[in-house]
């Protein structure tokens, strides 16, 4: 809007100079640089946006769950299967398509006829299943960008990935878990801390990163958080103790490049 204002201003400043004989009207579309009677429409907002990473959630330089949960609520999901529903984390966005990442299990429930996903902004849009991976409790969703106006999508943000941030993580550290189940009420996470980034967990047979926080059902396939936002995995399981297992951040890279980067 701004560059809309601006770009009229100098067009209007030039047309009253043309007036007064300061210089000839045709001068102006020679001489003039052609980006400023461009007009800027809400998809360029979008893509530049897009091309900048302003569309990423925000990083705190210092830990703060409180704030950094602010940072990082856009980008959480309901992923809703008739009456069941899990979360989902916004993966990437491109002029396309919305890729979200969830728990294998979760879509084990899907059916294309009652599947939708809910955005904390409001919208529940239709989606359609990407894949899912062998290897890991995985799986992806793929929701058309056309199902949205460009400023509607301008609102949505995708999770800041640094695979390499919970290396640097130590036992004790402060994390929280976001809950899409409970997105209309208000109340979507849990503080807790980590304790170890790379345990093997018999059950879930496969290595998770583990810490106690609360968990509970519809939390599968939700973001697991460090203090500054960084997203360091995908909320997976949990117990009545009050323990937590996540997908490592690695793997959900891993699954995406073989999943979704691929075309599979």
């Amino acid at each position: 809007m701004r560059r809309r204002i601006l770009s009229f201003i100098a067009y209007f400043i030039t047309l009253v100079s043309a007036a007064f004989g300061m210089f000839p009207a045709w001068a102006y579309a020679q001489e003039l640089p052609p980006h400023l009677i461009q007009t800027v429409t809400e998809r360029d907002i979008y893509e530049g946006m897009l091309s900048l990473g302003y569309l990423e959630t925000p990083l705190l330089d210092e830990e703060d769950c409180d704030s950094a949960y602010e940072n990082v609520r856009s980008c959480i999901v309901r992923i809703q299967m008739g009456n069941a529903h899990g979360s989902g984390i916004v993966w990437s966005l491109s002029d396309e398509r919305i890729v979200i990442v969830t728990n294998r299990h979760v879509l084990d429930y899907w059916k294309d006829e009652n599947g939708y996903v809910h955005f904390p902004q409001g919208y529940d849009v239709d989606a359609r299943v990407i894949g899912v991976s062998e290897k890991y409790d995985i799986g992806f969703v793929g929701v058309d960008c056309g199902q949205f106006t460009y400023e509607e999508l301008q609102e949505i943000r995708c999770a800041r990935v640094d695979k390499d941030v919970p290396a640097g993580l130590k036992q004790g550290d402060s994390m929280f878990l976001v809950d899409s189940g409970s997105m209309d009420s208000g109340e979507m996470y849990y503080k807790g801390t980590v304790q170890d980034v790379y345990r093997y967990i018999e059950d879930l047979d496969g290595y998770m990163v583990y810490g106690y926080c609360f968990a509970r059902a519809g939390m599968s396939g939700g973001g697991t958080f460090d203090g500054r936002g960084h997203l360091i995995g995908m909320t997976t399981a949990g117990t009545q103790q009050n323990e937590f297992a996540s997908v490592p951040v690695q793997h959900l890279q891993a699954a995406y490049e073989e999943i979704v980067s691929e075309g599979k």
